[in-house]
């Protein structure tokens, strides 16, 4: 399949691995780009440039195929070493960078004079068309399903993308509900050039998280996710577990009073403890309405080959055999 995204990026399949906390990492990166999609090691998860140097040559190790490096810009009291990654990405001789959170203007020109392609993560159309006029490449477009941080505007894909395509020059992809075929099929039809999978590749034989995780996204359906940190404008989906439950009560009682520090017990430092050590009630972490979505542990190939295959079967015969006469059948 042939978009512009496969294009961009040199890639066979327009499956974007997400870039996730404690998952982005060689092994689950390294197997999406050999399988065909664009893997993505999550910066900031490494801990230090070095590390992250290590960690782009251990991908190396398992693929030739093009990957990429996740750098998130967040508000901090001491930031990460921002310049020390973006040195890291460019010796490496990563070129393909997906930014999320604050503007990424800080690192785009030295990126472009290394040839790096950057798509920026955007969760409205108003930040999307910010991403385009600074010169990022593309943009990954969340929609209010994503796991992780959706923004403020609570505007589902079927409406933001759409939306995104009749403002954008540059390449999209959709994120948040993407799980399989038909997600991508109704993705490419809303005006997407391909698709962003987190929460999916999380549940894959590849990805270097306790089991626990994996079936705990199993046993989840489309109605366990939850919105945490509403009142402080920093909002995230999260999988409902008894902490999640606490944290939502504390906001309720606190209403707009509420502070990082009335909640950190069930946010602070939790990802270790969950992805690394299977504490999956430990606190809250991320995870997509797409859950109800997943009911299996395939390895990362299988799920990127029947993707495939589906949308080509939901395309060439359910579809068009629509537009021949014939009745829908059930994808």
């Amino acid at each position: 399949m042939k978009t512009r995204i496969t294009e961009l990026l040199g890639v066979e399949h327009p499956i974007v691995q997400g870039g996730m906390h404690f998952v982005g990492l060689a092994p689950l990166a390294g197997a999406v780009s050999e399988a065909g999609g664009l893997g993505i090691i999550t910066a900031l998860t490494t801990g230090s440039p070095e590390a992250l140097a290590r960690e782009i040559a251990k991908c190396r190790e398992t693929t030739s195929k093009p990957f990429g490096v996740n750098l998130t810009f967040l508000p901090s009291v001491t930031p990460p070493d921002y310049p020390g990654y973006v040195r890291a990405i460019i010796e490496g001789g990563v070129k393909i960078v997906e930014t999320a959170g604050n503007n990424p203007s800080q690192v785009l020109p030295v990126l472009k004079e290394h040839g790096v392609k950057v798509i920026h993560k955007c969760t409205s159309v108003r930040h999307a068309l910010k991403a385009e006029a600074i010169g990022c490449d593309a943009v990954s477009v969340d929609g209010f399903e994503c796991g992780g941080h959706p923004g403020e505007d609570d505007v589902p894909n079927m409406i933001l993308l759409p939306r995104a395509a009749e403002e954008l020059k540059i390449p999209m992809i959709a994120s948040g509900g993407m799980a399989d075929g038909r997600s991508l099929v109704a993705a490419m039809a809303l005006g997407a050039d391909g698709v962003n999978m987190g929460t999916r590749f999380l549940a894959t034989k590849e990805a270097p998280v306790h089991d626990n995780v994996k079936q705990a996204l199993i046993a989840a359906s489309e109605l366990d996710t939850r919105l945490v940190m509403r009142p402080l404008r920093n909002t995230e989906r999260v999988l409902t577990n008894p902490a999640v439950e606490r944290l939502l009560e504390t906001e309720r009682r606190l209403g707009a009073a509420t502070t990082f520090a009335d909640i950190a017990a069930e946010v602070a430092g939790v990802y270790p403890r969950v992805m690394v050590d299977g504490e999956v009630e430990a606190g809250a972490w991320s995870c997509g309405m797409v859950a109800g979505l997943i009911h299996d542990i395939p390895t990362v190939r299988e799920l990127i080959e029947r993707t495939m295959s589906q949308a080509e079967t939901l395309i060439r015969r359910r579809l068009a055999g629509a537009l021949e006469g014939e009745a829908l059948t059930p994808a």
